[in-house]
């Protein structure tokens, strides 16, 4: 009897204490406008976040990055959300594994970090279609995005819906870690400007947030993007990078937030890469911190982005759009401050000082060691020629005939390649003709079977000169580099090919499948004898299997596919990515060691182009990204 009245003495001042210390149901994200700062449960604060997108890392790797954001003296994570990945077809919902948000946030608040959510639903990010769920093109080809268009706004709704929901327990107000939630992104640089959209957007989004933690907007640092992009009722911020001028950027945003503090909700330590250019994009560290140390003296909030960069794996990849088609690399390391495979950087160490200056570091114990492995050569097996019946059947999409050469949303399908087959009309003369197309994204031109051309987006291609005869069979294997994700063009970005056209002649019957290739395992396969073809691959893409033995615990390693011209390559079932030596800078395929397994392992390579005559890969110890 004693001890329980002991015990329950105990609850009671442990209970009375709280409350006292403002412990318990006093908890907010607010704005202090008079004395323009941010309150954190009614007390002062501003915070040093990092972007991190929990889709660019496996979930076994979350800690680890979070707890090393925390020790370089970040208090905030933020991350987008997104929809693509949550619902991949209509009301197919994804919430587990790598898509797990709610367990994301849980993490962080476990590792000391507050969190500001950007669910979008358009979030740029570089990746496929800003985000956006491809179907969305399916459903209605004509369907305007990022508009008051109602089709547009229903399924924004819905997913808005489903996410707040999830999240409204772990938001501020309710004593949860997540303090701001962003509505739409960078909405001023998007053409249409739509003033009813954005109230339609807040309506939805203040039904779930209301005051339990701030929403707020970002746009560049010019007038006509803030007018555009900003919000009635919402805070408007600003983002920018090193070389800008940091006192005149915020004399823009405080012509949009007279009052409250001064954000950077978007600060580039390091940029992104595409396909095709000279070199791995870099930052200067010391701009970097010395911008850095311009903002925080100014007390403003500042988030890096990105602090940690990750992978796009698979297929998630976008594309930027202006005078030409720039598709992104695979890695997304963003020359961050923590690399692709997680690990410190000097930019890290830099960054980390400039902010002890302003805010207290924690004691924290972070280890910089990611344990890498070179697992050697790997011999690759051709087992498949993906242009066979066997193939289809296994890989694609039944096969059916259209009039005219669908698109790949009318297919239903989301990503990366489909075969359009065609017989060649009656011509009286067939030398030297025209063929004409408007391909989306690059298409390899086969005639009875062998490659004879090939169309680019990249580099604005659309005319072939080819030698055909009447009643011969041409091919086009088209594929999918991106769906755009910023730009000057219209972003309903279907992909296929359109306007066919023989020297003015429209090809007006098609055989077309599709194919499925989001994960591949060599045990999916039926494996044939393959001819092994060297060099260019005049007959069509081949699939190839190898295996590498892991002993002991696995450890990070670097697909190298030097030698090999273009294609997608899976380390069980994993889908790493596309990878294109040929065109770079980007070389290796990042192998987080969560993909790996102690002893035998298998390597699936769907090659488009090339085989080189050693017909194998190296798995090395260190990235070729430049």
């Amino acid at each position: 009897m004693w001890n329980q009245l002991q015990l329950f003495v105990s609850v009671i001042y442990c209970a009375a204490t709280a409350i006292a210390n403002n412990d318990v149901g006093n908890y907010s994200f607010s704005i202090d406008y008079e004395n323009n700062q941010f309150l954190l449960d009614g007390k002062p604060f501003r915070y040093v976040s990092g972007s991190f997108h929990y889709f660019r890392a496996p979930k076994d790797n979350w800690r680890d990055i979070l707890r090393k954001m925390r020790a370089a003296g970040l208090n905030a994570v933020t991350t987008y959300v997104e929809w693509s990945l949550h619902e991949p077809e209509p009301h197919q919902w994804v919430w587990d594994g790598d898509a797990d948000l709610i367990q994301f946030i849980k993490t962080a608040e476990a590792e000391d970090l507050f969190v500001i959510l950007r669910p979008g639903p358009y979030i740029c990010a570089e990746r496929d279609f800003g985000g956006l769920p491809y179907w969305l093109l399916k459903l209605y080809p004509d369907i305007k995005i990022r508009t008051k268009d109602e089709r547009y706004i229903f399924f924004v709704e819905r997913y808005i819906g489903k996410v707040l929901e999830k999240v409204k327990p772990l938001l501020r107000g309710n004593g949860g870690p997540v303090i701001k939630v962003q509505i739409e992104n960078e909405y001023g640089s998007y053409y249409s400007c739509d003033d009813e959209y954005k109230s339609r957007l807040y309506e939805i989004f203040n039904r779930y947030v209301g005051n339990d933690a701030v929403l707020y907007t970002t746009d560049g640092p010019t007038s006509n993007m803030l007018r555009c992009g900003s919000i009635a009722g919402v805070y408007a911020t600003i983002d920018f990078g090193v070389g800008t001028n940091v006192k005149e950027a915020f004399t823009v945003m405080r012509r949009f937030s007279p009052r409250g503090p001064l954000v950077n909700s978007e600060f580039y330590p390091g940029w992104l890469t595409h396909w095709g250019e000279n070199q791995f994009q870099r930052v200067d560290a010391m701009a970097v911190r010395k911008t850095l140390n311009q903002m925080l003296l100014l007390n403003a909030s500042v988030n890096f982005y990105m602090f940690y960069g990750g992978t796009n794996f698979g297929f998630s990849s976008g594309a930027n759009i202006g005078n030409s088609y720039w598709p992104q690399t695979t890695s997304y390391d963003y020359d961050a401050p923590l690399n692709e495979a997680g690990e410190i950087t000097p930019k890290y160490s830099i960054i980390r000082r400039v902010i002890s200056k302003h805010l207290p570091i924690p004691n924290i114990t972070i280890s910089n060691e990611v344990l890498k492995e070179s697992y050697g050569t790997v011999q690759m097996t051709p087992v498949l020629d993906l242009f066979t019946a066997e193939s289809r059947e296994l890989l694609g999409t039944p096969l059916v005939q259209y009039s005219e050469p669908p698109s790949f949303e009318y297919l239903g399908l989301s990503h990366w390649i489909a075969l359009y087959e065609a017989d060649m009309p009656n011509f009286e003369n067939s030398d030297n003709l025209t063929l004409y197309s408007l391909v989306r994204d690059r298409a390899l031109i086969y005639i009875d079977g062998k490659l004879e051309a090939a169309l680019n987006r990249m580099n604005g291609e659309e005319i072939a000169s080819v030698s055909i005869k009447s009643g011969q069979k041409i091919k086009f294997l088209v594929e999918n580099l991106g769906r755009v994700n910023y730009g000057s063009e219209s972003p309903e970005d279907f992909k296929g090919i359109f306007n066919v056209k023989l020297n003015d002649r429209e090809i007006n019957q098609w055989n077309v499948t599709g194919f499925k290739l989001s994960s591949l395992k060599a045990e999916q396969i039926k494996l044939e004898n393959t001819v092994a073809e060297f060099g260019k691959l005049t007959n069509g893409p081949q699939i190839s299997v190898g295996s590498f033995v892991v002993e002991g615990e696995p450890r990070v390693t670097y697909l190298n596919p030097s030698g090999w011209g273009k294609g997608v390559a899976y380390v069980n079932g994993n889908n790493l990515g596309r990878y294109w030596p040929s065109v770079g800078p980007q070389v290796t395929l990042y192998v987080p060691a969560t993909f790996l397994k102690t002893g035998n392992n298998e390597v699936v390579l769907i090659e488009l182009e090339n085989i080189p005559t050693n017909r194998s890969i190296e798995l090395q110890s260190e990235p070729i990204l430049g």
